[in-house]
């Protein structure tokens, strides 16, 4: 089992101790509740089973499988139909960015994709990476690396964020050395 698998686990165990519900009983509660939107089914778990923000909204995802990780896990969808639903409609000529920078990734060596909604999580023991459809028509690169110093094209993400640093490509010609650079960086701080 990955680390982030483990924490994830864990949350959930907490929960469901917080709660006093399995997630079986969750998903029967969510059932009769008769509510569909992520937001309302969320204020329902945190009125009725006394769960914060942050708990209600991972439980909603897991009940409904609605998030990458979750949807490949239950069987809803394969990995590459995660990258199917990622990159489809005006998204979809971000593909040959994406497919690039896995590609340079590969040569790294191992690594584990988490698939999430929108983007794919890269770990080892740490997540290292995120890469997915940013906007205005743009790949975002996330960076988790000490020591880089941000410029114009590597933006400084403020402390508190899924990662440290982002970079934006329009193209697969970005896909070059100075990026290949930052991305070893980040892939050699998270083993």
């Amino acid at each position: 089992m990955s680390s982030l698998d483990q924490a994830r686990q864990t949350q959930l165990n907490n929960i469901q101790a917080k709660s006093g519900k399995t997630l079986d009983q969750v998903r029967v509660l969510i059932s009769k509740s008769g509510l569909t939107r992520h937001s309302e089914i969320r204020q329902l778990l945190m009125d009725k089973l006394g769960l914060g923000y942050g708990d209600a909204n991972s439980l909603v995802h897991f009940a409904k499988a609605s998030d990458g990780q979750s949807a490949a896990e239950v069987g809803a969808l394969t990995p590459e139909a995660v990258l199917a639903g990622i990159y489809s409609g005006g998204k979809a000529t971000l593909r040959p960015i994406h497919e690039k920078i896995m590609v340079a990734l590969g040569k790294f060596g191992p690594f584990e994709t988490v698939p999430k909604k929108g983007y794919l999580s890269l770990r080892r023991k740490k997540q290292f990476a995120m890469v997915g459809p940013g906007t205005k028509g743009r790949l975002e690169v996330g960076l988790n690396a000490k020591d880089l110093s941000g410029s114009a094209r590597l933006v400084s993400v403020p402390a508190g964020g899924m990662c440290q640093y982002k970079v934006f490509l329009a193209s697969p010609k970005e896909v070059d050395q100075e990026l290949l650079a930052w991305l070893r960086k980040a892939y050699d701080g998270s083993a």
